[in-house]
């Protein structure tokens, strides 16, 4: 990370008036573009690039615009001061530690948003169900390909570094909450209270059918479609208000959106009534959801500071950093866990002889979560991610290794003592 000093910056003529489109893809070519690289242009206080009582414009990339701060004091420490302030923002903090070895931190020391992400894993399989309750009265159509195109594979585009992703949808019918919604009369429609979302989605997701089968974390996202005599239904937070996206999400779940649906005069001649899902506005719920499991959560910012959108794709250079960062400190942690617990495996299991194939996997294991360390401290990020995948990789292949599994439930007795203590 760098800022450039003095308070001043070239940039091209057409970025005046202020646009924050074309300064931030202006801004481009100038800066690195390095994985967690960040770069901040400091510019007058007078400069016409920002809007006024905008101080730091954040870009979608990997760099920052903010105004030399004016007073009688240190300008460089005041600009030092505004950089710090972008850097809690886009960069690594030492809270960051923290959320990224939340299940290993006792849980009253957490805040909430450190229990959304789902743990770091090489693969993750995501899941769009349809729940259809009351088929006789709602024939409904979405068009979920068009959708995960538009919407959800540029974000796991961009995320292809992370992990592996696998997308399919369904469409269950008769397929209805856990609890019954309460009637309210004084908007005539019925609500589902906070204290009853725990309790949503266990009848549910038995009806899911894809965590059993599923070789890595499943990720649900279920549009729901009222029965028309629970129509409508809406949602309420835990103060009684409505929630506006009628959407929650639960962490290391997967997310559910109510949608209602407008029924004309009662004519059972009419039903089922046709149902066209808007699925822009469904989408970009779900997008949201999505980003809050994979702990892509927007930083608190002061007044002044205005963040660039990260359009079509969900997902900013710098936060996609941010993610690769947590990410590999997870793996070298968990890399630690496991060849803990095989240590603590084989030192239960008497005259054990480890395979060569077992010990290679070991060795390459530490090797990779050592060079990861390494990577991490010298900045080089894209290497580091790629090496804690590595040792996360072989530490798995060693701790679940056929040969060492079955001794561990096989009888002492029935087993061939070690080479070391045979008598010729």
């Amino acid at each position: 990370m760098g800022y450039r000093l003095p308070c001043g910056v070239r940039f091209p003529t057409t970025l005046t008036p202020f646009s924050s489109p074309e300064a931030d893809a202006a801004l481009l070519p100038l800066q690195e573009d390095s994985l967690g690289a960040l770069t901040v242009y400091v510019i007058p206080e007078t400069s016409p690039l920002l809007p006024q009582g905008v101080g730091v414009y954040v870009g979608k990339h990997r760099s920052a615009v903010m105004r030399c701060p004016q007073g009688p004091g240190d300008v460089l420490a005041a600009v030092s001061a505004r950089v710090q302030q972008i850097v809690q923002a886009m960069s690594f903090t030492t809270d960051s530690i923290t959320a990224a070895l939340s299940d290993r931190v006792p849980m009253d020391q957490l805040g909430t948003d450190t229990r959304r992400p789902f743990k770091s894993s090489l693969g993750y399989e995501i899941t769009f169900s349809l729940l259809n309750p009351d088929p006789k009265s709602h024939d409904v159509h979405w068009d979920i390909e068009a959708a995960v195109s538009g919407y959800v594979q540029p974000f796991l585009d961009k995320l292809g570094s992370v992990a592996n992703f696998s997308v399919d949808s369904q469409i269950l019918y008769y397929a209805v909450l856990g609890v019954s919604p309460r009637f309210d009369k004084a908007s005539s429609s019925f609500i589902l209270s906070a204290l009853s979302l725990p309790h949503v989605i266990n009848p549910v997701e038995a009806r899911l059918g894809s965590s059993a089968t599923s070789l890595y974390p499943v990720l649900n996202f279920l549009l729901y479609v009222p029965e028309r005599i629970h129509s409508p239904l809406y949602i309420q937070d835990k103060d009684g208000a409505a929630v506006g996206t009628n959407a929650f999400h639960s962490p290391r779940w997967g997310g559910i959106m109510v949608y209602n649906v407008d029924h004309p005069a009662p004519d059972k001649a009419l039903l089922p009534l046709r149902v066209d899902v808007d699925m822009v506005r469904v989408m970009e719920v779900f997008l949201a959801q999505l980003r809050l499991l994979f702990g892509i959560s927007q930083v608190p910012l002061p007044e002044e500071f205005l963040l660039e959108s990260p359009g079509n794709k969900g997902l900013t250079d710098w936060e996609l950093d941010r993610l690769l960062w947590t990410r590999t400190v997870e793996n070298i942690a968990t890399v630690s866990t496991t060849l803990t617990s095989l240590a603590q495996l084989l030192d239960k299991i008497g005259n054990i002889v480890i395979k060569d194939d077992v010990a290679s996997e070991v060795y390459h294991a530490v090797a990779s979560a050592q060079t990861a360390m390494l990577e991490l401290a010298s900045g080089h990020l894209g290497s580091a991610f790629q090496a804690s995948k590595e040792a996360v990789i072989s530490s798995e292949r060693a701790f679940f290794d056929p040969s060492l599994l079955h001794l561990l439930y096989f009888p002492d007795d029935q087993k061939f003592p070690a080479r070391d203590s045979l008598s010729v």
